[in-house]
Order: structure tokens, then C-alpha cells, then sequence
């Protein structure tokens, strides 16, 4: 026990220096500890237990700084035995951890960016109202509403909000999706406009940003000469659906309607 703790100690300090490679080496080594750590056991020392899961915690936070989703999915998965282990021990101080809250809102974020939104509220039922009122978990459940009403100037905003910077891997791939869900908008609404009146609506800090996401994503987007001007839905040759006489199909549908109802 002594020596898991001394590797933990040294798990959190390469995990806060962002040695990455090194608490690797650290991080694996206590999972092998941990084979010996069943939480089906009651007999195994609760201390135990919670180291074991401190120690899955800094896993959670060593994949987010390494964006590494795969591990962090794995670190989840393996951290979820350890989190009610403790908690069926009986509540209290005990059955919990100083970054259970911090690890929970990340795992929120995580379901939201995959929009697994089952599976997202599946886990807000899971949450006490003590770790839901936190900002680490308050904050990606403020996201989900604003996404649900489609308040994305507001999404967009919020990433200067976020309660630790170990958010920010989740929240630019959220503020991908929620541009791209913008630009869908965009396209559906607009012939043409200013490059700069797309560059405002999209949240980017320069057009220069928005160039590069239409080289990447929008292919199709046009950009004048003079790079002023923006184009959504280019001349398409042949005829256009602007073309079809529809009023006039509209007539002669009815009035065929019309001529079958009095021939009945």
C-alpha cells in the first residue's frame, strides 16, 4: 500500500506537470497494483478503493492532455466499478473523491460531443443534486439546453466560461459541430453574403479562419474575386427549382381535382 501510494504521489505530480509519457509508465504500473484490488470485495481496505480510483481519476485527466479518447473511454470504464464500490460503503466523506465531480462533467462533455444524449442523461440520474449544482457537471449540462433550443451564439460563447482548462479538448471539438450545425443553417438561408457577416455568425476571430474552414469542410462555398463575398448555392446549370411554374401546376392540379369531383 505504501508503495501504490508513493506512485500515486508521483502520478499526480507528472500529471500536473504534463509529463505525459512518464505518467504512462506511472499510471500503468498502478493498474497492475490494482489487479489485486477487486471491488466486488467488501474485505478489501477502503483506502484501497480510493486510491485505486484516484488513481483512475489522473488517468481520465492524462488522456484528455494527451487527446486521447480511446484511453479516456477506457480510464471511464474502468474508474465507474471504483466510483460505486465506494459508494456502497456506506455514503459520506468516504464514498467519494476530490475529483469525482471534476471527472464527471468531463465524461458529460465526452457523451455530449459524441451527441450519445441517452447515455448523457442516463448519467445526469446518476448524480446526486450536491454533484450536479458543481460547475464541473452544471457546465456541460448548461451546454446540452443551450444545444437542445439551438442557442449556439450562446454554446459558442460559453468557451470562455469553461471551469478547467482540461475542458477545452471537448469544447473545440463541441464548437466544430455546433459551427458546422451554423453553417448547415447558413447555406439553407442565404444565396450569398459578406465574408466578414459569416465570419461574425460563425465565431471566427479572423477570415482568414474561415477561409481555412471552407477549404476543409465547404468545398462548395464560393469566394469572389475580390474575397468579400461568400456564395452558398452557386448557379446550377440546366433549369433551377426557382423555375417551376408551380402556381401554375397548382391551378391545373386543382382544376382537374375539380373537373374528376363533378364527372364522380
Amino acid at each position: 500500500m505504501a508503495a501504490a501510494d508513493a506512485l500515486l504521489s508521483t502520478l499526480s505530480r507528472q500529471v500536473l506537470a504534463n509529463d505525459i509519457e512518464s505518467a504512462k509508465i506511472s499510471l500503468t504500473q498502478l493498474k497492475i497494483w490494482m489487479l489485486d484490488i477487486p471491488t466486488n470485495d467488501n474485505n478489501v481496505p477502503l483506502e484501497s478503493i480510493t486510491l485505486a480510483a484516484n488513481a483512475l481519476e489522473l488517468g481520465v485527466l492524462l488522456s484528455v492532455a494527451d487527446d486521447d479518447l480511446e484511453a479516456f473511454a477506457r480510464n471511464m470504464s474502468q474508474l465507474k466499478p471504483y466510483y460505486a464500490a465506494l459508494s456502497a460503503r456506506g455514503g459520506g466523506a468516504t464514498s467519494t473523491t476530490e475529483r469525482k465531480c471534476h471527472v464527471l462533467g468531463l465524461n458529460l462533455m465526452h457523451l455530449l460531443v459524441d451527441n450519445r444524449l441517452s447515455e448523457f442523461h442516463a448519467e445526469l440520474e446518476l448524480l446526486s443534486e450536491a454533484e450536479a449544482s458543481t460547475p464541473y457537471v452544471s457546465f456541460p449540462i448548461t451546454l446540452e439546453r443551450q444545444l437542445m433550443v439551438g442557442s449556439y451564439d450562446e454554446v459558442l460563447n460559453s468557451r470562455s466560461n469553461i471551469p478547467d482548462v482540461s475542458y477545452s479538448f471537448f469544447m473545440d471539438n463541441l464548437l466544430e459541430t455546433v459551427r458546422d450545425a451554423i453553417a448547415d443553417c447558413i447555406e439553407v438561408s442565404y444565396v450569398s453574403m459578406k465574408l466578414s457577416d459569416a465570419m461574425i455568425m460563425m465565431k471566427f476571430d479572423s477570415i482568414g479562419e474561415l477561409q481555412e474552414y471552407i477549404q476543409e469542410k465547404r468545398e462548395d462555398w464560393i469566394v469572389d474575386d475580390s474575397g468579400e463575398k461568400l456564395t452558398f448555392q452557386p448557379p446550377m446549370s440546366g433549369g433551377k427549382a426557382v423555375d417551376i411554374p408551380s402556381m401554375k401546376l397548382m391551378a391545373q392540379s386543382l382544376s382537374y381535382a375539380t373537373e374528376l369531383e363533378r364527372i364522380v
